[in-house]
């Protein structure tokens, strides 16, 4: 099993900037395609953002141009920058495998409210 801990949340104004981390129990973050997922009060969790082994990314179009996903240089974090964030982007946010997925974590709270 892993275990996924998301940090770096917390309250911004609308367009402001966060940065969240991932870190993991096991260094699996070249093992797997990597995600950060959200989940908004009310709906179903969705991804924003996913790093693929080779260092490919795609991300939701909601976030295209504001969020970048990236793992860190020692490969102990997955890290997504959020920039120009709007209050719809209020979730808690997790990161997992692209898929099939271990538990997820805690997540981290974004709140975006002037």
């Amino acid at each position: 099993q892993v275990q996924f801990v998301e940090s770096g949340g917390g309250l911004v104004q609308p367009g402001g900037s966060l940065r969240l981390s991932c870190a993991a129990s096991r260094n699996i973050f070249m093992i797997y395609d990597m995600a950060w997922y959200r989940q908004a009060p009310g709906k179903q969790r969705e991804i924003v953002a996913g790093l693929t082994r080779g260092g490919g990314t795609n991300y939701a179009d909601s976030v295209q141009g504001r969020f970048n996903i990236s793992r860190d240089n020692a490969r102990t974090t997955i890290d997504l920058e959020m920039r120009n964030l709007k209050p719809e982007d209020t979730a808690v946010y997790y990161c997992n495998t692209g898929g099939p997925h271990y538990a997820w974590g805690q997540g981290t709270q974004v709140t975006v409210s002037s």
